[in-house]
């Protein structure tokens, strides 16, 4: 008689179960942010801040469980953290292009501020400066722009958003020049 013998025995429960939670979330927050993007540019603004608030709190949410060892799981939620605003504002920017420039180009100082504060934090974080991310610079983010869309606060709030983010920019470069002095 022959003894069928497990080869691997791998219990996929207990460290699957926790880990896959923040990728769930990103995998959530993708559909919404592709939706947002959808509902944007087919005009019902209403509709995109309500997806849009839905996306950034599955992104909040999984920024608050990400547990420091988790690098590849980080960046995963870094590029969904990316791909809300290039999606979001760069619908945003396309639909108001014509009627309101000023919302157009708030957009667009938005989305390269944000790259601009990711890039910031990633070269220094890869060089081994400490650069610290907090969650209240995304909740505002994500936030102030959905409501803006829900509520039809553009263009002030988009530029809100948009020195928010060049802000975070500024203090991300300057704790890469206190680290460099010391």
């Amino acid at each position: 008689m022959i003894r069928s013998r497990a080869v691997v025995e791998v219990s996929l429960r207990e460290p699957v179960g926790e880990r896959a939670v923040v990728p769930f979330l990103c995998g959530l927050a993708a559909v919404g942010i592709a939706a947002a993007a959808w509902l944007l540019l087919d005009r019902r603004v209403q509709a995109a801040g309500w997806v849009a608030l839905a996306a950034g709190a599955c992104l909040v949410l999984g920024g608050a469980l990400l547990r420091p060892a988790d690098r590849r799981i980080r960046v995963l939620l870094s590029f969904a953290d990316r791909a809300f605003d290039g999606c979001v504002l760069g619908a945003l920017a396309w639909v108001t292009r014509e009627a309101e420039p000023r919302t157009a180009a708030a957009a667009l100082v938005a989305l390269a501020a944000g790259f601009l504060a990711s890039y910031i934090r990633a070269k220094g974080g890869s060089l081994g400066y400490g650069i610290e991310e907090g969650v209240v610079t995304p909740v505002l983010r994500y936030g102030l722009l959905s409501l803006a869309l829900i509520f039809g606060w553009t263009p002030w709030a988009v530029w809100v958003v948009a020195g928010l983010v060049l802000l975070a920019a500024v203090v991300r470069s300057s704790q890469v020049a206190k680290e460099e002095r010391l």
